[in-house]
């Protein structure tokens, strides 16, 4: 019996006699649930090195391993969730019964985060924090695998895909936008104890509370709303075999040569985006000497960013392809980023505190935010259309395997990025419990002299990677013509 007689038969989905069309309204529902690993990644980038080392008391370089550590194992787990929903048998098909799993526990676990035991000794504080990043991200990623996997399954189309994940990539930054927003324009508020409103820990508590109940909601919402497709996606086919026969499907499915381009070019931008981000909050609180109120302004340029990354991101698609698109963006977004950054620095740029310095750098930054939302939706619809080519070469569809790594290299951002950003913090002296306006510019200057290089040579490592993807449109389409004829 096939899963859609199975469907009807059970009275879980109403009988239909063709496939429901890829609506706007299905498009939103599907991106939707991305609001949750938005709001995890934005809290973990923006917030987490900022909580534990200048409020917890952590050093800056313990909270960077404890996130390397955590990374090392994602890299054995995502695999496995992966692997694990592509060869899922059951009558709510491969992807939604880990996707309703997931939701409760990864609002539990990430209000737990933001409650760490302010009476624990740091040793002790450290064990939490690695139990906790482990626990949130596990949980996260039994959602997010096989939620990113829908992408390629709800439509082989080569701009549908696109417009899939533009939306999918803008409520990921949307959720992660606001939720900062709201951090620091309403939770993150200075008070008689603590006049620095970023360094105010009741301020996590409450924003752990609100951001776990978005979570959890997005991620009901988002599996409920694609539900109807289910009879429609891919069967898993039966394979016999254990751990040998999973290693060696494992091993075909990762050997594509367009899967590990893109693998390469994921983890090395990921890994400049997590410098990047972990240290914004640095540079906007000490370098741009910016207060809650002022970075609650830029948090509205980030939101404006991801509307218009998701806007561009399929207009480009159709008339540049994918890969010519992402290049041009992902240059172009450097030089509008790093450009404040060298004028300050040759001593061209508007002095902290002037009134010209805010809109100036809100400009620059959603300039550069919005080419790097589109590159990105770009590249994730790439990895999409690995699908088939995969299929080609291996006999099997592997959709959660192949985003898995996808998944992973996003982990990167956090990961790597809490790692490194601690290193160089250390590296440069950086003290706790820092007070802007009171951190001297020796400090401040080697900071940028130091992060900006490293995010630069990684950017355009993974812009070199991009550039030899060999997928097109017209391959893509002769990829499904192929599979097409096998069937």
């Amino acid at each position: 019996m096939n899963l859609r007689a199975n469907f009807d038969r059970q009275g879980l989905l109403p009988l239909a006699t063709k496939r429901p069309p890829i609506s706007p309204a299905t498009r939103m529902l599907y991106g939707v649930g991305s609001l949750a690993f938005g709001i995890k990644d934005n809290g973990f980038n923006v917030l987490l090195l900022l909580y534990y080392n200048q409020v917890m008391g952590l050093s800056a370089q313990l909270v960077g391993t404890i996130a390397m550590i955590a990374l090392l194992l994602d890299a054995l787990i995502d695999p496995i969730i992966g692997y694990v929903s592509d060869r899922w048998h059951s009558s709510w098909g491969r992807r939604h019964p880990f996707m309703y799993v997931a939701a409760i526990p990864a609002g539990l676990t990430y209000l737990l985060l933001w409650n760490a035991p302010s009476s624990w000794s740091h040793p002790a504080l450290a064990i939490y924090l690695l139990v906790t990043i482990i626990v949130v991200r596990s949980v996260l990623a039994l959602y997010e695998i096989p939620s990113s996997a829908l992408a390629a399954e709800l439509s082989d189309d080569y701009d549908i895909r696109t417009s899939l994940l533009s939306y999918r990539t803008f409520f990921a930054w949307f959720g992660g936008v606001s939720m900062a927003f709201v951090a620091f324009i309403v939770f993150l508020r200075p008070d008689i104890d603590h006049p620095v409103g970023q360094l105010n820990p009741d301020g996590y508590a409450h924003y752990g509370v609100v951001a776990s109940v978005v979570m959890c909601v997005a991620i009901m919402v988002s599996a409920a709303g694609t539900q109807r497709h289910i009879p429609w996606l891919r069967q898993p086919v039966h394979r016999a075999g254990g751990l040998v026969a999973a290693l060696k499907d494992m091993v075909g499915s990762f050997s594509n040569r367009a899967f590990l381009i893109l693998l390469a070019a994921g983890v090395c931008s990921a890994m400049a985006a997590g410098i990047q981000i972990t240290l914004s909050t640095y540079f906007n609180t000490y370098f741009w000497g910016f207060d809650s109120d002022q970075l609650s302004a830029l948090m509205l340029g980030v939101l404006a960013a991801s509307i218009l990354g998701a806007a561009v991101a399929p207009r480009l698609s159709r008339h540049l392809g994918k890969k010519r698109s992402a290049i041009a963006l992902w240059l172009l977004s450097i030089v509008f980023y790093y450009g404040p950054f060298v004028l300050r620095l040759s001593g061209y740029f508007p002095a902290n505190g002037s009134p010209l310095l805010l809109p100036v750098l809100l400009i620059a930054m959603t300039i550069s935010l919005t080419l790097i939302v589109s590159s990105s939706i770009l590249t994730a619809s790439m990895l999409a259309d690995v699908s088939e080519a995969s299929e080609l070469s291996t006999g099997r569809r592997s959709e959660a395997l192949l985003f898995s790594a996808n998944t992973f290299a996003q982990k990167c951002v956090s990961g790597v990025g809490l790692f490194v950003s601690g290193m160089i913090l250390t590296f440069v002296h950086f003290p706790e419990g820092a007070v802007p306006g009171q951190v001297s510019a020796e400090v401040l200057r080697d900071l940028a002299l130091t992060a900006l290089p490293i995010q630069a040579a990684l950017y355009l490592l993974s812009i070199a990677f991009i550039a030899a993807f060999p997928i097109t449109r017209a391959i893509h389409e002769a990829n499904l013509a192929r599979l097409a004829s096998r069937e």
